[in-house]
């Protein structure tokens, strides 16, 4: 998780001033107290607000693209989520971050479409168009999976921030990728669970609480969610893009996992941010045209001058 997951601290930051909503000195006053007098109670309410995903308006564009797809209602768990899919041919995922949706990588659809790929995109629980409430790390790599289909090998995969972690966690537990693109990933859980506990006032005592609580909650690790940690033991082609200029998951978070990831190529970019980024033709060029030479063209090709002045290059 990242500084945009603090709950709506990030989004109001962004919107109003860089010293953060009005609210945020009382929320953090009246939770320096809380951390004092009841800490255990301190850190179940950490525990909640870490854990549900800040949710916002689907902007009418995402609803035009969304309303020429094919929709299925899916359940993971008990919890019910949707996909969307374009096209027909060997399948390309793209994978939300924290507070997202899967049709923010809108502008991915119509360039794979027209390479003979089909493109599923899905809201995870807690997120858009699924139900609302706190969700984990394995809950979302559970949606993963069951939108990428049982038992069967996914062309491509495109994951944004924080669902670099759920893809990588994915891939790690046996989701089979033939190539991968993670755009302004998000590295280290632990770094982004002491900012938010920092952010919004609790003390120290009481963030070690509100993670241990978090580990026994899903019986695993903190390190089971650290990409560069899981990184070394995976070998599916992998393109890292990230801005220098993002604010909200530094451009570091990026090139850690491309060192980490062995065989790795890493593109760096300027003034895009953690969310244009996405929309930027010269980023979209380059992850279609690494999809499709990993997993073989289907249909229109596109050669790489396409992508001239945006050419991933090895990671030493």
């Amino acid at each position: 998780m990242t500084d945009a997951e603090y709950i709506a601290v990030e989004k109001s930051t962004n919107v109003r001033s860089r010293r953060g909503p009005r609210w945020l000195p009382v929320a953090r006053a009246a939770n320096r107290t809380l951390s004092a007098m009841a800490p255990a109670l301190a850190a179940q309410l950490a525990e909640r607000l870490f854990l549900t995903p800040p949710r916002s308006r689907r902007p009418a564009p995402e609803v035009a693209l969304l309303e020429t797809a094919r929709a299925r209602p899916m359940r993971v768990g008990g919890r019910p989520f949707v996909t969307w899919t374009w096209g027909c041919g060997p399948r390309i995922l793209l994978v939300h971050g924290w507070g997202g949706r899967g049709a923010q990588l809108g502008a991915l659809v119509e360039p794979l479409v027209g390479r003979g790929f089909s493109v599923v995109a899905f809201d995870a629980p807690g997120h858009g168009a699924a139900d609302a409430g706190p969700v984990t790390v394995p809950e979302m790599t559970a949606a993963l999976h069951e939108a990428a289909g049982p038992g069967r090998r996914l062309a491509g995969l495109v994951a944004h921030s924080l669902g670099a972690v759920t893809a990588t966690t994915a891939l790690y537990t046996g989701l089979d990728v033939a190539a991968a693109v993670y755009i302004a990933p998000a590295a280290d859980l632990v770094a982004a669970a002491s900012r938010f506990t920092t952010t919004l006032g609790f003390s120290r005592t009481v963030g070690e609480r509100m993670r241990d609580g978090i580990e026994r909650r899903v019986g695993m690790p903190w390190s089971a969610f650290t990409v560069t940690a899981r990184a070394p033991a995976l070998d599916t082609p992998l393109l890292v893009v990230h801005d220098r200029g993002d604010a909200e998951v530094p451009w570091q978070d990026g090139m850690a996992i491309a060192r980490a990831w062995p065989g790795a190529a890493m593109l760096m970019t300027d003034g895009l941010g953690h969310r244009r980024i996405l929309e930027a033709p010269d980023v979209v060029a380059a992850a279609v045209d690494f999809v499709a030479r990993h997993a073989g063209e289907h249909g229109r090709t596109t050669p790489d001058a396409a992508v001239a002045g945006a050419q991933p290059a090895p990671v030493s």
